[in-house]
This record gives C-alpha cells, sequence and structure tokens, in this order.
C-alpha cells in the first residue's frame, strides 16, 4: 500500500504541473523564454543524473548480463526515437521552434497523452524497486515536465484555444498518467522481470530526451554569461540526483 500511495501522490504532484502555463502568461517574452531555458538546463543534468546514477546501476545489479542491459538500454532510446518521428512527440520548449511555427493540436495533445502514460508508467516501476529511486525520478520527470508543459500550454494557444481550454486539456491528458502508474504497480506485482526490464527502458529514453531533445536546444544560446548558467543549472540537477545516494 506504501508504494501505490507514493506513485499515486508523485503521479499527482507531476499532472499538477500541467496547469503551470496560465502562470506563464504574466511573464515579459525575454524574461520567460530565459527561465525556461534555466529549466530545460536543470532538466537535462537530473535527466542524465537519474539515468546514470540510478537508473543503470540498478539495472546492471538486477540483470546478470551487461549485454543483455545494454541493448535494452539501447531498445529504450529506439522506442522514445520512434515516438518522435511516428506520433510526433515533440519534446519543444521554446516559443520560436519549427514545431510551433505549424502547430497541429490535435497532434501535440495525443503526443502529451502518450508521453504522460509513460511518465506514469516509469513512477510506478521505479517505486516497486526502491522508494530513493521512485522519489529521484519522480523529481526528473517533474523537472522536465515543467518547461515540456509551458511548450504544449504555448501550441494550444498558438493554435486557436483559449486560456482555459488551453489549461483544461493540458490538465485531464495528464491525468492520464494515472493509468500508466496503475498498470505498471499491477504488472509489476505479477510479473517481477517487467519491472527489471523497464528500468533500462526507461534510463533509454531520459538519455534520449535529455541528449536528443534538450541539449540541442540550449546550444542556441550563444552567450557567455547564460551558457555559464546553463552549465551551473545542469551541475545543479546532476547534484539533486546524486543526493539520492545518501538516502538509498
Amino acid at each position: 500500500m506504501g508504494i501505490w500511495f507514493y506513485s499515486l501522490a508523485s503521479v499527482f504532484v507531476v499532472s499538477l504541473v500541467s496547469l503551470i502555463g496560465v502562470f506563464t502568461l504574466s511573464f515579459e517574452e525575454k524574461k520567460l523564454k530565459k527561465t525556461v531555458l534555466f529549466l530545460v538546463s536543470f532538466a537535462v543534468g537530473a535527466l542524465f543524473g537519474d539515468a546514470l546514477i540510478h537508473l543503470i546501476p540498478e539495472t546492471f545489479d538486477k540483470i546478470h548480463s551487461k549485454a543483455t542491459a545494454s541493448l535494452f538500454i539501447l531498445f529504450g532510446i529506439l522506442i522514445f526515437f520512434g515516438l518522435e518521428k511516428f506520433v510526433r512527440w515533440r519534446h519543444c520548449h521554446i516559443a520560436e521552434c519549427d514545431e510551433h511555427a505549424s502547430p497541429i493540436a490535435s497532434v501535440n495533445i495525443f503526443g502529451n497523452i502518450v508521453h504522460n502514460f509513460i511518465d506514469g508508467m516509469l513512477i510506478g516501476a521505479s517505486y516497486l524497486v526502491s522508494l530513493p529511486l521512485g522519489f529521484a525520478t519522480t523529481i526528473a520527470i517533474l523537472l522536465h515536465e515543467i518547461p515540456q508543459e509551458i511548450g504544449n500550454f504555448a501550441v494550444l494557444v498558438h493554435s486557436g484555444y483559449t486560456t482555459k481550454k488551453a489549461i483544461a486539456v493540458n490538465f485531464f491528458s495528464a491525468l492520464i498518467a494515472f493509468a500508466g502508474v496503475a498498470i505498471a504497480l499491477l504488472v509489476g506485482d505479477y510479473a517481477s522481470n517487467f519491472t527489471v526490464f523497464l528500468l533500462p527502458v526507461t534510463a533509454g529514453g531520459f538519455l534520449y530526451i535529455a541528449g536528443s531533445d534538450l541539449i540541442p536546444e540550449l546550444k542556441h544560446e550563444t552567450k557567455i554569461a547564460a551558457s555559464i548558467g546553463q552549465l551551473f543549472a545542469i551541475i545543479l540537477g546532476i547534484a539533486v540526483m546524486a543526493s539520492f545516494l545518501f538516502v538509498e
């Protein structure tokens, strides 16, 4: 019951992030962009940190064949690549990106639903392994969700949705994460191997998101001060993930 409580509470907190778009309305565009880039940098560190400090070591500990474990990590990368190519799940966080130039609201909503369902499964699977791993994965997803949801909100508003409708659509699509976490916990109870093999897939997904989607966005900023700030934020994200080693 403790695992269910922590998993559902974590998904609930992550789902609340879908409402963050409304708070960006009062931001000046320049200030919003700087804030989002800092959050993206922080998310990069958290995703890399969770994958390399927690998920992959845990995977190698539970899957005795290192080659098999590595193949599942690569499988996770391919899964997330496939989602972007065929479902067009985009991790856009900046208003000027190509996806926002020609937004397709329905595709964005569908991609967000898939995204949130997988997030729920990842959170549930992590808590089945240990509470510290569950907390670390939840924080990594939470930090990534903040700029992600700002991007989703911008796409919907730019597509003609009213502010209230955009917030409602974002929130209800976020609730699909509860289905993901429930499936992960139910299947995990009856098939322990499910959790073991979902961990490297999760790690591969985190590596793909951070390396393929987020870091390229940071490269557009070339000012020295801003670049140093991004590097600091990445290190801070890694440090947050590393701090959970003292809890385990």
